[in-house]
């Protein structure tokens, strides 16, 4: 497999590829990695530097939060789910002045996302561990589940593989208020049990089955909110290593960033003044913004209804759909009832930040994206802004996938396209030597002999010269179609390689997707085990800029 070795690299991982390989990689993400200097206008400090960390650490340490309701907050959810002990300690470490966080989250996917979750919270647990061990302090692991979008079609679908590889899709009928109310407050009913059926029937059955389903089927039931069903088994998962996860949608928890919303509301569209102007600075640097806010956006929804409604500028008032208030009505209730407000993408991150003590956030390529446009924002709002870490990059490979890539020396990207071009190189790299050679021979031969035909023609008839170029053509287009017959051919030979890319190609890029994007976290469980965890949280490296190619 082609790749950039490191001999340092666990042997978790067989390979290490540069993420300016893959054409999916944004430009952003690659000069973040790559080229920090170029888009450190962007962003607070270069993960990089060691400097940074220490400054990070110093100004978070220094700046006066409620870490008393914090406390409250945090012990109250991880109780009501029955966290493990471990989780629960390390969370009563944040009433501490001198504790810091490391932060990341994502929405509340049905049975736990996408790959990228369970990468997402490695990356915090390993990266707290190494912080707090450099620096001699308390270094927290935070997933902030994020409930309280109301795009049901994000989170209503899991998507795994059968026994044969095949991609299939489980998706949760429409639970009561799904696409208008926030998923935090949406209550899984009985259509969950059809839902886990589905995944049960389509996973093929391991040693781990029997016990994945019982797990799930704990937190996945009847009467239980989508939002508390994610959060719990992510308790159940990674609780042990001391990952404290936070269900941002708690009611509780608003009243100690209120301020926020009020200030927010104080200066109508100042938020998104600052957004736009940011993304015009990204623009000059090479990189389009990822957030084009309204003249009339306001960075808050409104829940007091039961629905979440985007609040808009209206005159002198604002606008809840079709409800006007004025400005003053509207300022006195988010400070009077917090717990009716909710922010959106351009306030969550300094929301998130005055809530924990933040003093990095572990991003995925959209959120760096995102963060990239929020310097200002912070600074308005008074809010340390934290380093951003990318996320970890993986695709996890069985044994019989990295052999095939190890012998045939493919390119892992090259697995990426859905068409054969990949196999057809490969396949022409098996045949004999001679094949390729006599092919080209013969259309290089044709080319010449044609091209001294031409060469009496003029003094015949000069309107033959086209006839001789049309008939070049003609032969090479022939020499091409017995060339892919030759290819078919080797196919047919060649019936185990062609297997074996096949196979490769489906676990890596099923349906031409990054395996870490589309495949939910329940199916390398059922083929794992726990044991997934405990190998990626101990073995996964932290380098930037970095694909790993995991063999388990």
């Amino acid at each position: 497999m082609p790749a950039q070795s490191d001999s340092t690299i666990d042997t978790l991982v067989r390979a290490s590829i540069d993420l300016r390989r893959f054409p999916w990689i944004r430009p952003l993400v690659a000069a973040y990695s790559s080229d920090f200097s170029s888009v450190s206008s962007l962003f607070a400090g270069n993960p990089a530097d060691p400097d940074a960390w220490t400054q990070a650490i110093a100004r978070v340490q220094k700046t006066t939060r409620d870490r008393a309701a914090l406390s409250k907050v945090l012990t109250t959810q991880l109780e009501r789910r029955g966290a493990p002990a471990q989780a629960r300690s390390v969370a009563a470490r944040l009433g501490d002045d001198t504790t810091v966080a490391v932060v990341t989250g994502q929405q509340a996917g049905l049975f736990g996302g996408p790959l990228y979750t369970l990468l997402k919270a490695v990356t915090a647990i390993r990266l707290a561990r190494k912080v707090s061990a450099k620096h001699g302090i308390a270094v927290i692991p935070v997933f902030w589940v994020e409930a309280e979008d109301h795009d049901w079609d994000e989170v209503r679908t899991a998507r795994v593989l059968d026994a044969d590889l095949a991609l299939h899709e489980i998706t949760l009928d429409d639970l009561e208020g799904a696409g208008v109310k926030p998923v935090a407050s949406l209550v899984l009913d009985e259509g969950i049990g059809d839902a886990l059926g589905a995944l049960e029937a389509a996973l093929p059955t391991t040693e781990f089955t029997a016990e994945l389903m019982a797990r799930l089927r704990a937190h996945y039931r009847p009467g239980q909110r989508m939002g508390t069903a994610f959060a719990s088994w992510l308790d159940d998962l990674l609780g042990r290593y001391g990952l404290v996860v936070f269900e941002a949608a708690d009611p509780a928890a608003k009243p100690v960033v209120a301020s926020l919303f009020s200030r927010e509301l104080e200066a109508p569209c100042r938020t998104a003044h600052f957004a736009k102007a940011t993304g015009e600075a990204m623009r000059a640097l090479g990189h389009e913004p990822q957030v084009q806010p309204g003249e009339d956006s306001v960075a808050l929804f409104y829940l007091g209804g039961g629905d979440r409604v985007a609040v808009k500028r209206r005159d002198d008032g604002y606008a809840m759909g079709e409800t006007v208030r004025p400005q003053e009505d509207i300022r006195r209730e988010a400070a009077e009832h917090p717990e009716r407000f909710s922010p959106n993408v351009l306030l969550r991150p300094v929301v998130q930040d005055r809530l924990f003590p933040t003093i990095c956030y572990v991003a995925g390529p959209s959120e760096l994206a995102y963060q990239a446009q929020l310097g200002a924002i912070y600074q308005d709002f008074g809010v340390e802004v934290p380093l951003l870490y990318p996320r970890a990059n993986a695709t996890l490979l069985d044994a019989a996938a990295v052999r095939f890539l190890d012998k045939y020396q493919v390119p892992l990207e090259a697995l990426q396209p859905r068409d054969e071009a990949a196999l057809n190189r490969l396949l022409e790299h098996q045949l004999p030597v001679g094949v390729e050679e006599a092919l080209h021979a013969a259309s290089q031969e044709i080319s010449v002999r044609i091209g001294a035909l031409k060469a009496t023609m003029p003094s015949i008839d000069p309107t033959l010269v086209g006839a001789a170029d049309a008939t070049l053509d003609r032969m090479q287009e022939t020499l091409k179609h017995l060339h892919a017959k030759i290819i078919q051919a080797s196919k047919r030979k060649h019936d185990t390689l062609h297997r074996q890319f096949t196979r490769t190609q489906a676990l890596a890029f099923p349906e031409g997707h990054p395996q870490e994007r589309i495949v939910d976290l329940a199916f390398f469980l059922n083929r794992y085990g726990q044991a997934l965890c405990d190998r990626l949280i101990e073995g996964l490296p932290l380098a930037m800029g970095q694909h790993y190619v995991v063999q388990l």
